[in-house]
């Protein structure tokens, strides 16, 4: 017989940056105009490097896909935490939360991978400028996008799989506005 406590847990409570009612509506107007700030930059980013046909070389590929990681990454934890100001429900569902675990640890590896393509694609610039155009081919750029993403995403599944053996009997409340698997 199995001595392991498999209580169910379905809910999660996310403590959020303070319990003071009159900070709530502060918080809220700030943390909503830094959100839509951010992704109309980031937006502004891509249109502005997709209109202009100067602007398509591997630099500019990659810091429009980097712009996108932004807006994906904090579209992963901001409207959440803006309901649950806006609804005064800290509430977050144990699905709900390790779906947002996994979003985030996808796009922050994502991240880091993109800087790091980026960085090699300088130091081929820098190094090899008369065969940069031919290491550097739009499907070389497209394929280091992939490679980054798919770590991104078995990275994201395989601590996700891990949180899945872990058993909550107590301390369900989260100390932070999102799901982070390190506070587990």
């Amino acid at each position: 017989m199995d001595s392991r406590n498999d209580t169910a847990i379905s809910v999660f409570l996310l403590q959020g940056l303070t319990e003071d009612p009159a900070l709530q509506p502060l918080i809220f107007s700030l943390f909503l105009s830094m959100y839509l700030i951010t992704i109309l930059g980031n937006l502004l980013i891509i249109l502005d490097i997709s209109s202009d046909s100067h602007l398509h070389t591997p630099m500019y590929f990659f810091l429009c896909s980097l712009s996108f990681n932004d807006i994906c990454f904090i579209t992963s934890t901001i409207p959440k935490m803006l309901l649950n100001i806006q609804t005064q429900d800290q509430s977050i569902t144990y699905t709900g939360c390790l779906s947002q675990i996994c979003f985030v640890i996808v796009f922050v590896v994502l991240v880091n991978f993109l800087l790091a393509v980026m960085a090699y694609d300088l130091y081929v610039a820098i190094c090899h400028p008369l065969s940069y155009t031919t290491i550097m081919t739009p499907t070389i750029c497209v394929l280091l996008l992939l490679i980054s993403l798919s770590i991104g995403i078995v990275d994201a599944l395989f601590n996700t799989l891990m949180l899945l053996r872990l058993s909550f009997c107590t301390a369900l409340d989260i100390p932070t506005f999102f799901c982070e698997h390190g506070l587990f």
